[in-house]
């Protein structure tokens, strides 16, 4: 029982919605409903894209603002319009594709909700089979973003490699980006002015509700300014060090309904 009324739950999708069989368990949608029938709203917080996204928003009734590309774009959820959108600076994305191309690491790009890549191979693979959706190949990302803004890049390799490329990629780009990881074979690259905290805020103003009136769970890095933002910040028992570090109370990993056990813990009356 909290003494503060959560007005607003935010959830992180892949790790804590769903695991690897991309399904919200009973138990989990059980327990967004019975929130949602004491008015408690709803949203997801994702490093998606939307069209990734929305089937989920879609099983769980979420018609209002979903935050997508760990911030870097919320949408409104029942029509597809765009809330806000914040690209990645153009000398960024010339730079981390030129140290992509230079490094051989595969490189993604995204631009009007669709994914670019240069080619398929087992990293763009591995992304889209998690995301469910179909890439269109270009001759060039360097050439097709070279003027063209992107909302967010992603580098995708083994979990070794992309430990050092986030590395390097700090090292080079400083803080004219905000680096990420969502899962241990991908590098994120967004602007430094989002992350999913600072769109919980936005989103948190747009149903009237301050912070502190907010939930929110995540499983991974790109999550601690999620958790760190909301009144309640919960941990899911899969995430990292870094997330529980910041969390005010972990729950159970996906598999058992982690995200379940904290609505019913945290929220339910």
């Amino acid at each position: 029982m909290v003494s503060t009324r959560i007005r607003l739950i935010a959830l992180d999708l892949d790790g804590t919605l769903v695991g690897t069989n991309l399904t919200i368990s009973q138990r989990v949608q059980d327990s967004i409903a019975r929130a949602r029938a004491q008015g408690t709203q709803i949203t997801i917080v994702t490093g998606r894209m939307f069209a990734a996204a929305k089937p989920f928003a879609l099983t769980l009734g979420i018609t209002g603002p979903l935050v997508c590309y760990q911030g870097a774009a919320i949408f409104e959820a029942s029509t597809g319009a765009v809330l806000r959108e914040t690209p990645v600076r153009q000398d960024v994305t010339r730079q981390v594709l030129a140290w992509a191309e230079d490094h051989h690491v595969h490189a993604q790009c995204y631009a009007d909700d669709k994914l670019y890549l240069q080619q398929i191979n087992r990293f763009s693979k591995r992304y889209t089979d998690l995301a469910k959706v179909e890439p269109l190949v270009v001759p060039s990302l360097r050439e097709a973003f070279a003027e063209r803004p992107t909302i967010k890049i992603v580098l995708v390799d083994d979990p070794g490699p992309s430990e050092q490329h986030l590395a390097a990629l700090k090292a080079l780009l400083g803080d004219r980006a905000y680096l990420t990881r969502s899962n241990v074979d991908f590098v994120e690259v967004l602007s430094p002015d989002v992350n999913k905290g600072e769109a919980l805020a936005f989103v948190a103003e747009r149903y009237g509700a301050t912070l502190a009136e907010t939930m929110a769970v995540g499983d991974a890095w790109n999550d601690v300014p999620l958790i760190t933002a909301a009144g309640i910040g919960i941990a899911m028992g899969s995430g990292p060090p870094e997330l529980f570090a910041k969390a005010d109370h972990v729950v159970g990993d996906v598999a058992h309904d982690g995200v379940a056990e904290a609505i019913e813990k945290y929220v339910l009356t």
